[in-house]
């Protein structure tokens, strides 16, 4: 059997992911707090399964207890291909960085930086453990690479996802493990998170009438089209171990 599991499935790119992986037979387990009603039923037109766990990926302790029942699921049966798809996270705290509260800023980081590399960590070593083929996942952002007014958090923990993506490869390739680890930029879709993007001052983010022009002009991409191309690379026995895709290399 082969399973994916995929965070931030209720919406957006997330769900756009696991609608193609449904669509390729692959069975999904899907991760989000509010879970998507939809996926249930588009599994069993696919022929595949699903499986729906609630969890806030920035609670650390629940992020170890959903991986640890998800471990009990499909570790039992006979796997011959395991995928993550690390897709879940958030913009908050948008503002000046010196306008920020501890808190929300610790939040953003668990979200964002810390939940991907352990469900990552997690993954690649049951899938050596157990000698499961694994390809993982983590959507990064072109906001990794650049200085953005505002967005100090949101750049910083996407840019320690692209080196976290990186150093990790190495090291399965070092210990000759052929699993992967790769990182995915999807560009600027039009999804929820755009949506509160625009919601910001231009105080807390100054280039915000850039962005409102981009759901003006009819600029944003749509999460379908971006989640198959993400898809088509984790799925292509080629993809290479360590390499930061780029959605507009393809679209």
């Amino acid at each position: 059997m082969i399973y994916a599991v995929v965070t931030g499935i209720s919406k957006g790119l997330g769900e756009a992911a696991a609608v193609k992986l449904m669509e390729a037979g692959v069975n999904v387990i899907g991760i989000s707090r509010s879970g998507n009603n939809q996926l249930p039923v588009l599994a069993e037109k696919n022929r595949v399964s699903y499986t729906d766990y609630r969890c806030d990926i920035g609670d650390l302790s629940a992020l170890e207890e959903t991986f640890q029942q998800i471990s009990e699921v499909i570790f039992q049966d006979k796997i011959t291909k395991l995928y993550l798809v690390n897709n879940a996270a958030v913009i908050d705290p948008v503002d000046q960085s010196m306008n920020i509260k501890a808190e929300d800023l610790d939040y953003h980081m668990k979200v964002n930086a810390t939940a991907p590399m352990v469900f990552m960590n997690k993954f690649l070593y049951k899938a050596n453990q157990k000698n499961i083929p694994f390809v993982g996942v983590t959507v990064t952002s072109g906001a990794a690479e650049r200085p953005i007014y505002g967005w100090s958090a949101y750049c910083s923990t996407k840019a320690s996802i692209n080196m976290y993506t990186q150093t990790a490869a190495l090291e399965q390739d070092q210990l000759n493990t052929k699993n992967k680890v790769i990182a995915f930029s999807p560009g600027i879709m039009d999804t929820p998170m755009q949506g509160r993007i625009r919601e910001s001052s231009e105080s807390e983010f100054a280039d915000v009438k850039t962005f409102k022009g981009y759901k003006e002009n009819n600029l944003l991409k749509d999460p379908s089209v971006v989640g198959k191309v993400l898809i088509d690379i984790l799925t292509d026995d080629n993809v290479k171990n360590g390499k930061i895709y780029y959605v507009n290399e393809y679209i």
